[in-house]
C-alpha cells in the first residue's frame, strides 16, 4: 500500500506517488522521461522522446469524439531539489519521502515537487483511462523548465494538429492565467586571487530560519535573501572586527529565493567575545526588521575545530566580493503599470559560491516588459564588469503576451461558473511559464494555464492541497467531456 493510496482521484494520486519515487530534478530527468515512454508502450500510446528527454504522447480520441479538435495538455516532469539544512536524503539518487496530513501532500525534509509532478500525474490518469471522454489528446512533458525552460525551447512540435492547449503549471485554484513575464539567468564570475592566511580562529557565519519561495510568485512578499543577507552580515562584520574570508556560499537554484548561506571566516584569537556580541547585535537587527516577512531568521556562528592556516582572499578580492554582493540589485524593481498589484521586473540572486579562484553568481531575472528584462541584465552586467568580472547569459524565453480572441478561455471560464457557482479569477503571473515558448512552435495557440492549489512551491515546506486535487482533476475531465 503506498503513502497515498487512500486519496482521490486514486489514480492521480497513484501515479504522482510513482512518479515521486523517481529522482527528477533539472538536467536529471532520464529516468523519469524513460518511465512516461514505457508507460505509453504499455497502453499502446504513441509517443516521441528526444534528445532532451522530453516527451510527446499521442492519444486516441474515445469514441464519438474522433472529429474533434485535439486539446493539448503540458507540463514539466522536473523539480526544483531543496531540503533542510539536516537532511539525510540524496535527492540526485533517492525518491521522495512522501507524507499526508489528510489535507495536505508533503515530503519529509525536502521540496515536494507538485510543481509540476501533478500535471504529470494529471496526464497519466486521464491517458489510462478508458471511462474519460475526450477528443484527440497530445500531451506534451518538458524537461528543465525550473532552469531556464530549456526543454521547451529545444522540443520538436511538428507531429501535433491541436492549436488549443491547457497547461497545468499554476498553482491556485480558480484563477486561470493569461500571460506571463518572460525571462533569462545570468552567470557572473569575479577573479579573485588568495593567499596562505597565519593561524587563526576560524568560524562559520550561517544564515538560517527563511522562508524562501519560487522567486517569481513569493518576490512581491520582500522575504529575506539568504545570499544578500549574508553579505550584509559580512560587510557590518568587517567594520569592527579584521577577518580574513576563507569560503562563502549560498543557494542551489536561481530561482528558488535562498533559504540559507554560510561562510568561512578567519579572526585573531583575541576577537572572539567581539564577534559573538557583533553577531547578537545583528541578529537582533534582522528579527527587527524581517518580523513580519521571515520570523524565524537567525544569524549564527559556530567555532570551527581546526585553527590551522587556509588559503584565503587577499584582502583586495574580499573587499571586491562584498562591495559586489551588497550592492547588487534583488527583489521587485518596478510594479506593472497597466495591471495593479502585478509585478512588472524583478530579480534573485539565486546561487552564490565561492571557488578556487573566482566568485561565481547566478540570477534569475524577470519580466513582462522585453525592454525592461534587458534592462536589468545590464546593470548587473555593469556592476560585475566595473568589479572586474564577466557575466554571460542562459536561458532567455519570451513572455506570453494576452491573446484577445480565444476560444479557450471563454470556455473554461463557463465551465467553472457552472460548476462551483462563482467567477474565477482571470490574470496574468510575474512567474514564467513555458506557454510563451511553445506559443512560437505551434501557430495561433489558444492556451490558458490552470492548477490545484499548491502552498510555497521551491521550499521544503511546499504542499499540495489533496481537496483542491481532486476538484481541478474533475474540472479537468469535463472540460474534455464537452463537445465544441
Amino acid at each position: 500500500m503506498g503513502v497515498l493510496s487512500g486519496l482521490e482521484p486514486q489514480r492521480v494520486f497513484y501515479y504522482f506517488e510513482e512518479i515521486s519515487k523517481i529522482p527528477r530534478g533539472s538536467y536529471h530527468e532520464k529516468a523519469i522521461s524513460d518511465y512516461l515512454v514505457n508507460f505509453a508502450k504499455e497502453h499502446a500510446i504513441k509517443a516521441y522522446q528526444d534528445a532532451f528527454y522530453n516527451v510527446v504522447m499521442l492519444v486516441d480520441a474515445s469514441e464519438g469524439y474522433e472529429e474533434e479538435e485535439p486539446v493539448i495538455l503540458q507540463g514539466h516532469m522536473d523539480m526544483v531539489c531543496e531540503k533542510t539544512a539536516d537532511a539525510d536524503i540524496d535527492m540526485e539518487k533517492e525518491g521522495l519521502r512522501l507524507k499526508t496530513d489528510g489535507t495536505y501532500v508533503y515530503a519529509e525534509d525536502t521540496t515536494l515537487g507538485g510543481d509540476d509532478g501533478i500535471a504529470v500525474a494529471y496526464m497519466l490518469a486521464i491517458a489510462e483511462s478508458d471511462t474519460i471522454a475526450h477528443p484527440p489528446l497530445e500531451l506534451i512533458y518538458t524537461v528543465s523548465e525550473e532552469v531556464g525552460m530549456e526543454g521547451a525551447n529545444g522540443i520538436d512540435l511538428s507531429m501535433l494538429k491541436g492549436h488549443r492547449m491547457l497547461n497545468l503549471d499554476s498553482e491556485e485554484e480558480g484563477i486561470f492565467l493569461t500571460s506571463c513575464a518572460g525571462g533569462i539567468s545570468t552567470l557572473s564570475k569575479l577573479p579573485v586571487e588568495r593567499e596562505e592566511s597565519e593561524v587563526l580562529d576560524w568560524y562559520e557565519i550561517a544564515i538560517g530560519g527563511l522562508l524562501g519561495g519560487h522567486s517569481g510568485c513569493e518576490i512581491d512578499k520582500s522575504r529575506a535573501n539568504a545570499n544578500k543577507v549574508l553579505a550584509r552580515v559580512l560587510a557590518e562584520l568587517q567594520k569592527k572586527i579584521a577577518f580574513s574570508l576563507y569560503s562563502i556560499e549560498g543557494g542551489k537554484k536561481d530561482n528558488a529565493i535562498p533559504l540559507c548561506a554560510k561562510a568561512c571566516i578567519g579572526i585573531l584569537p583575541k576577537d572572539g567575545a567581539l564577534l559573538s556580541d557583533e553577531i547578537d547585535r545583528i541578529d537582533a537587527v534582522l528579527k527587527e526588521e524581517y518580523a513580519e516577512t521571515d520570523a524565524g531568521i537567525k544569524v549564527t556562528f559556530r567555532k570551527m575545530e581546526s585553527n590551522s592556516s587556509k588559503s584565503v582572499l587577499k584582502e583586495q578580492s574580499r573587499l571586491a566580493i562584498l562591495n559586489l554582493l551588497c550592492n547588487l540589485p534583488n527583489g521587485v524593481q518596478g510594479m506593472s503599470a497597466s495591471v495593479e498589484g502585478l509585478v512588472e521586473t524583478s530579480l534573485n540572486l539565486g546561487i552564490m559560491e565561492l571557488r578556487n579562484d573566482h566568485l561565481f553568481l547566478q540570477h534569475s531575472i524577470r519580466s513582462s516588459v522585453t525592454a525592461k528584462k534587458r534592462e536589468v541584465v545590464d546593470q548587473v552586467r555593469q556592476l560585475v564588469e566595473k568589479a572586474g568580472g564577466s557575466v554571460a547569459e542562459k536561458g532567455d524565453y519570451p513572455a506570453w503576451e494576452y491573446k484577445e480572441q480565444s476560444v479557450v478561455r471563454p470556455k473554461v471560464i463557463a465551465l467553472y461558473e457552472e460548476m462551483y457557482g462563482k467567477t474565477p479569477v482571470v490574470e496574468g503571473i510575474h512567474a514564467g511559464l513555458e506557454c510563451g515558448l511553445l506559443a512560437a512552435k505551434i501557430p495561433d495557440l489558444d492556451c490558458v494555464s490552470m492548477g490545484p492549489d499548491i502552498l510555497d512551491i521551491h521550499t521544503t515546506a511546499e504542499r499540495l492541497d489533496i481537496e483542491s486535487t481532486r476538484r481541478v482533476y474533475e474540472f479537468l475531465v469535463e472540460f474534455l467531456k464537452r463537445k465544441d
